[in-house]
């Protein structure tokens, strides 16, 4: 009887998964290495949007390191990257916070926004109420409007809603129109996620609202305009 021998095994499955990611890792630890070498703005730039584009938690530290770097190109490549990487980048976002950096906490304000996670809500109430930026300031407004909060209970969902909203009603008196726009925009969201069993949010989002699409509280159309495309989006009406 003729026996078949056993197949000689295939080193690339035989190392499965563990090997493919410790090849990720090593390629992510060069581009880790290229940011650090860059020697010019242009590279500087290009090497962080090559790490960024990787979606790897261990560029997570390099990113951050790069919103301190006066390059605002690079930044803003960084603040996409720690988007993409997503509740992962908080805890070392909120660790890297240096009053004396104004800088990197402006960007790190932008990239806790575009995150969404609650545990941005105290460094995102400060901005809008205090940041002497008003890119910074509309960055938290829009910020406020959209944090997940599906893994909160409904008592904790509530305080979090009550407290956006009172930043963003308060952010109504902003002196720089943009924010006032980024305001309308963060009711909208804030109203349209409001728990149906409490019914607090969307009241109040459209009366804010309806007072900034009115000439007499709000100067600027463009916001006018805006306030009355969320109240219409509130009602469930179409946009145009």
């Amino acid at each position: 009887m003729t026996s078949l021998a056993d197949p000689a095994p295939n080193p690339a499955s035989a190392s499965g998964p563990a090997a493919a990611s410790e090849t990720a890792r090593a390629e992510v630890d060069a581009l880790i290495a290229a940011v650090a070498a860059a020697d010019s703005a242009i590279s500087l730039l290009l090497a962080t949007q090559a790490l960024a584009a990787a979606v790897h938690p261990a560029a997570i530290a390099s990113l951050v390191e790069v919103l301190g770097f006066n390059n605002p190109g690079a930044a803003v490549a960084a603040v996409d990257g720690l988007i993409a990487l997503g509740p992962q980048a908080v805890a070392p976002l909120l660790g890297s916070l240096d009053e004396r950096n104004y800088g990197a906490r402006a960007w790190a304000v932008r990239a806790l926004a575009g995150i969404g996670d609650v545990r941005g809500l105290d460094l995102l109430e400060e901005a809008l109420g205090s940041d002497i930026g008003p890119s910074v300031r509309r960055a938290a407004a829009r910020g406020l409007g959209q944090l997940r909060l599906d893994a909160l209970d409904a008592t904790q969902r509530q305080e979090v809603q009550g407290r956006c909203l009172q930043a963003l009603v308060a952010g109504c008196a902003d002196g720089e129109w943009v924010v006032r726009y980024a305001v309308a925009v963060g009711l909208e969201a804030l109203g349209l996620g409001d728990d149906p069993t409490s019914g607090r949010l969307l009241p109040a989002s459209r009366q804010t609202l309806l007072d900034l699409s009115q000439a007499e509280a709000e100067e600027v159309p463009v916001v006018r305009l805006r306030a009355a495309l969320a109240l219409r989006r509130l009602d469930g009406q179409p946009s145009a």
